[in-house]
């Protein structure tokens, strides 16, 4: 009795070291961005920084605005969600509802090795497959440019969207549907109107996922975006992410340069604090 408690104590040591440890690591990042980041925020200004359209960093008389940055990544981030989420929902619903066991484990391992695939595979897809068809399609230049990265992103936010919301339906109680189906529902009604609603929490913390896939990538769409620190005025526009920014220009980078990209990294780690924050308010008041 006195070794079981012995090793309850010791596991449960154990697990509460795992939970400072990941907290400690969270609190050190974020101490260090923000020593590190502040400094060009001061020396530029707060409104020159996050409100400036241009971004001349190597220029005789460097600017340091990071606007475009920002609704290229709001714009991309929202566009892959537009794209990727209802298609991920409806798979999810049609392998947890609908698919026969063999079509729902061939598609789910389909989906795992989706989400395996590394970022520049996709970019290197993107690049040879998908730009192309957009400039042809739409007569343009260079299809290299905002649509091209919200295709690309759509596509990699499936694998967490689908996989999290099949579990999370998986998870609703089967005498939900009886109950409903009893009542006289069709099953379409029941899925849509029991399960889903039962299962919401899960389908939002996938969307919440994708959201932090979409806005923290970088390397996949630095090769279909164009990587040039344009405003996006259009879905057409070769444009910079926050992300690229900062990957594109670090390795030679130096000084008040360095420091601004840190910055911008400063504001990439509070931007995702603030949509995961504000999700998970909202997902608390519907669940109140």
């Amino acid at each position: 009795m006195k070794k079981s408690r012995m090793t309850e104590r010791i596991v449960a040591g154990v697990f509460l070291l795992m939970g400072l440890v990941t907290v400690g690591c969270v609190l050190l990042i974020t101490a260090y961005l923000v020593a590190s980041g502040i400094p060009a925020i001061r020396q530029i200004g707060l409104v020159d920084f996050l409100f400036g359209k241009e971004w001349a960093s190597t220029a005789a008389e460097p600017k340091y605005g990071i606007l475009p940055f920002l609704l290229t990544s709001i714009y991309g981030t929202c566009g892959a969600l537009v794209l990727g989420v209802p298609v991920g929902f409806l798979t999810a619903v049609y392998l947890s509802k609908m698919a026969s066991p063999r079509v729902k484990r061939t598609m789910q391992s389909a989906v795992g090795l989706l989400a395996g695939i590394p970022s520049v595979v996709y970019g290197l897809v993107g690049m040879l497959v998908l730009v192309p068809a957009i400039r042809k399609t739409f007569g343009i230049p260079d299809g290299s440019g905002l649509l091209a990265a919200i295709v690309v992103l759509a596509v990699m936010i499936l694998p967490s969207v689908i996989k999290m919301s099949v579990t999370a339906l998986d998870a609703v109680p089967k005498e939900y549907e009886d109950a409903s189906l009893a009542l006289g529902a069709t099953p379409a009604e029941t899925w849509f109107r029991v399960s889903v609603p039962a299962a919401k929490s899960g389908i939002a913390a996938s969307v919440v996922l994708g959201v932090g896939r979409a806005i923290g990538e970088a390397m996949a769409v630095m090769m279909v975006a164009g990587n040039v620190p344009n405003m996006p005025h259009s879905l057409f526009d070769s444009v910079r992410f926050l992300t690229t920014a900062v990957s594109s220009e670090m390795s030679y980078s130096s000084g008040l340069q360095q420091q601004a990209l840190f910055s911008i990294a400063l504001v990439l780690f509070l931007f995702i604090l603030l949509i995961n924050a504000t999700l998970n308010f909202f997902l608390k008041r519907g669940n109140d």
